[in-house]
């Protein structure tokens, strides 16, 4: 008999947290970039579906702080904390940060994907937090599905298939 496995949706400028259930799922990931957490001990799982590196540039009253690189993995952090994560133990995994369109002069606002990655990467640095798989860059959009239970992420594309990190 088949199980139907519990799909976590997680929207853009969203993020998720579970433990040893479930599977984090995003889609369409172009010049965003979906950044996992995985704390193996405790299998408490995080994805965050960041939009734009850095929250000086906001403009709306509300922040949203699950758009923003430096807002939305500490909150991240925090949510997996509460769930029993350990920062020390936690693990990364980043997929997207595609550059989507062909600018002659890319001025450095055209840069998104390549700086989201950038920024993804100095948040988790700031954390010592290891990055174990990455799938970014390129000119494709992705979605990925990470697994709760086993840490394991699945990329689809329509351009390469099917990676698993």
């Amino acid at each position: 008999m088949m199980t139907e496995e519990l799909v976590i949706k997680v929207g853009m400028a969203d993020l998720k947290v579970a433990q040893l259930v479930g599977l984090l799922k995003t889609t369409g990931l172009g010049s965003c970039v979906g950044v996992t957490l995985f704390d193996a001990r405790t299998k408490v799982a995080g994805m965050a579906h960041v939009m734009l590196p850095s929250s000086e540039i906001a403009k709306e009253g509300n922040l949203n702080i699950s758009k923003y690189a430096d807002t939305a993995l500490p909150d991240m952090i925090r949510r997996m904390e509460a769930l029993g994560a350990s920062v020390a133990r936690m693990e990364a995994k980043l997929a997207g940060g595609a550059q989507m369109f062909a600018f002659s002069q890319a001025s450095d606002t055209m840069r998104i994907g390549p700086r989201n990655v950038d920024s993804c990467k100095a948040m988790l640095g700031k954390y010592a937090i290891p990055i174990k798989g990455e799938d970014t860059g390129g000119n494709y959009g992705r979605t990925i599905e990470f697994d709760c239970a086993t840490g394991k992420l699945l990329i689809r594309s329509v351009q390469q298939g099917i990676k698993e990190l």
